[in-house]
């Protein structure tokens, strides 16, 4: 399946209804801040009710279609669904009729017909999900769960949901987000997410090897130097080295990436004192960021995780719901 990184304003107005509704989630990019902000309302009102199960999706069937491998998003998305009172399955990719040579939109629809109402998706593509909604039978929605290097939107929400809790005034802040920012998705959607929530300065660091090209991000601060990208910053966002998406970039050894790009203890004092530092995992220690500070009092890389699942909550109940305005009571 051939498919277009670049579609993301269409993928923006894809994801709104006739009613304007919340139809699919496909791409932070060109969703509108109130929408956002109404999502991480929800998520957060999830996080301070109960976590326990709700019987808001009861009747629904979600199908997480993960090609490639995952722990957090799907487990979170899992465990999102079970607590909204939702069926979940599990797609097993290795023995499905894929490896026979279906094609991807024909188990979907197979699936369509099974009269499943929401497609949870990673692929290694980019434009996977979208093309799927795009081809739907049905009145399905599309979550995309990470589409290549295009987009995570759920990881952006989570990850601005966090950072919200602890800094709720977005225009003072001064955010970097270091390391392979070329292959990852996570970066596009937490960029989109910051502008949309009119954060103050967005500085993007990395090798010349590792940035994307230079007028993909026209509204961030390009740095090359990771002290000086860190000087004074309010929250450090690190990104994990992206090997399995690489073709023969030109980096150095992971020790030599470290004394470069690494999130140290030392490095961290150039920040501003309260600098919070968040990654959206896995971590590889001592590549991206050194152990003590990954588990240091800075650090709300768990926070993350843990808001992961309320952010996916507020966005099956906002896709599923029957009316998006049921009080979130379990």
């Amino acid at each position: 399946m051939h498919n277009d990184a670049k579609s993301t304003s269409h993928d923006a107005i894809a994801q709104i209804d006739s009613d304007g509704r919340l139809r699919h989630l496909l791409t932070l990019d060109g969703l509108p801040p109130n929408r956002i902000t109404a999502l991480l309302d929800r998520a957060e009102a999830f996080r301070s009710t109960s976590a326990g199960v709700s019987k808001l999706l009861a009747g629904r069937t979600v199908v997480n279609l993960f090609f490639e491998p995952s722990t957090r998003t799907r487990t979170s998305f899992d465990l999102a669904a079970q607590r909204l009172g939702a069926l979940v399955i599990n797609f097993d990719v290795a023995s499905s009729s894929t490896s026979k040579g279906e094609t991807l939109l024909d188990t979907v629809h197979t699936l369509e017909a099974m009269h499943c109402d929401a497609f949870v998706v990673r692929h290694k593509e980019s434009g996977t999900p979208a093309t799927i909604s795009r081809h739907l039978h049905s009145h399905a929605a599309v979550l995309n769960a990470g589409d290549g290097n295009h987009a995570h939107p759920t990881q952006g929400l989570l990850d601005a949901l966090t950072l919200r809790r602890h800094r709720p005034d977005f225009s003072t802040l001064r955010v970097v987000i270091c390391g392979d920012i070329r292959h990852s998705r996570v970066a596009r959607s937490d960029v989109h997410a910051l502008h949309a929530l009119g954060a103050g300065e967005i500085r993007l660091c990395a090798s010349a090897e590792l940035l994307p090209d230079a007028d993909e991000f026209p509204r961030c601060r390009i740095f090359h130097n990771f002290d000086e990208a860190i000087a004074g910053a309010d929250v450090a966002i690190m990104l994990r080295l992206q090997k399995e998406r690489m073709q023969a970039a030109a980096i150095p050894s992971e020790s030599d990436y470290f004394t470069r790009y690494g999130l140290s203890a030392a490095r961290l004092q150039r920040a501003r004192t309260d600098c919070l530092v968040m990654h959206p995992g896995p971590i590889n220690r001592g590549v991206e960021i050194a152990a003590d500070v990954a588990d240091g009092p800075q650090s709300l890389i768990l926070e993350q995780v843990t808001n992961g699942v309320f952010v996916r909550m507020a966005v099956l109940a906002e896709l599923l719901a029957a009316d998006s305005t049921t009080p979130l009571r379990a």
